[in-house]
């Protein structure tokens, strides 16, 4: 049998069709989650129609079932089944505002990896009725780099993102990723007085995939372990509380989910959030989630820290300062205020 990778599609049928396709990971390849070692050989399929073929089975990694989030090692053998595959010309680029944006977006970059302080409202990739996301605009504005994104963020959380530009980098960040060697820290608003402390919620989050493709999380015995420690920074009365939450797993909507849980659910959300507590937000000029990824440090396994901050954007810092602010802040803890996230810039050090 042999493993050479193949031309997936002929060039000038408008639709074509693949036939069954092998591969061998090589060892550039190796360390990559099987989602995106698919995405890149079936360019011209959505995200989502690759998300569902690996989902139901008919992507076999060494002759056997995979999850999107497999990490593959060198050697692996993938079979991928035949793909209907739309023609080249309609697959397009990003546009050149998006591409402006998220070139904008980068705030620090050194022969590693790239850090993005991404906007709120953009997908981290195309998919789930998204065209194109960061890491398509990234490689449109660098097309002689191999960009991937390290880790993810949901497309209405704004903050820390980081992309390797190489595919040694990757492999290191998802081995630390995966022995939980990272740090991330986020700022959120939640409902109502948080009376509950430092508080570390463990609880197992289960994913479900409604008929729309929409993702929706559930807290249940049966899902997967996830732990999330929340800390009060400063409270509003008893309208709202702003948190730092510091992610021990990155399970999808985790902290949506766990601050539902808790019963302080975050501020603009619309899938887990509570309505009447929105249209009180809304009307203080929150029209976003609020729900900003601020921090995220590791330690090179060669030695040195690495480590990244960015403030709240100005339209989360505008809103803290609508608030009924409380002159009792969280004990033992500096507030972040409006007017701290105006005045400091992103804060980065690697070394």
């Amino acid at each position: 049998m042999s493993y050479a990778k193949k031309p997936l599609a002929p060039q000038n049928p408008p639709e074509s069709r693949t036939e069954v396709q092998h591969f061998e990971v090589t060892e550039n390849e190796a360390g990559q989650r099987l989602d995106n070692y698919v995405h890149k050989l079936l360019g011209q399929v959505p995200r989502s129609r690759v998300y569902r073929v690996i989902r139901k089975g008919e992507v076999r990694v060494n002759g056997r079932r995979a999850g999107p989030e497999t990490r593959l090692v060198l050697k692996d053998r993938i079979r991928i089944p035949p793909v209907r595959l739309l023609p080249p010309a309609d697959t397009g680029r990003p546009s050149a505002d998006l591409a402006a944006r998220i070139g904008k977006a980068i705030v620090y970059e050194d022969e590693k990896l790239l850090v993005l302080d991404k906007p709120a409202g953009v997908a981290v990739h195309g998919g789930s009725g998204v065209s194109f996301g960061v890491i398509e605009a990234l490689r449109a504005l660098r097309p002689a780099e191999s960009l991937e994104l390290v880790h993810r963020l949901d497309r209405d959380t704004s903050g820390c993102l980081l992309v390797a530009r190489h595919a040694a980098t990757l492999r290191t960040l998802h081995a630390l990723l995966r022995e939980e060697g990272f740090d991330k820290r986020y700022l959120t608003l939640v409902r109502g007085k948080w009376d509950l402390g430092a508080k570390r919620i463990d609880v197992p989050l289960h994913t479900n995939t409604r008929v729309s493709g929409e993702r929706t999380v559930r807290a249940g015995p049966s899902g997967k372990p996830s732990v999330s420690e929340f800390r009060p920074v400063q409270f509003f009365g008893t309208t709202a509380t702003l948190m730092e939450v510091t992610l021990r797993t990155g399970r999808t909507h985790q902290i949506r989910v766990h601050a539902q849980h808790a019963g302080h659910p975050v501020a603009g959300d619309e899938k887990y959030g509570d309505a009447a507590f929105n249209s009180e937000l809304k009307a203080l000029g929150l029209h976003r989630m609020f729900l900003h990824a601020h921090s995220l440090s590791f330690a090179w396994p060669q030695g040195g820290e690495f480590s990244v901050n960015t403030p709240l954007p100005p339209e989360l810092a505008a809103v803290l300062d609508q608030l009924p602010a409380q002159r009792r802040r969280a004990a033992g803890h500096r507030a972040v205020t409006a007017g701290d996230s105006r005045r400091r810039a992103a804060r980065l050090r690697a070394r």
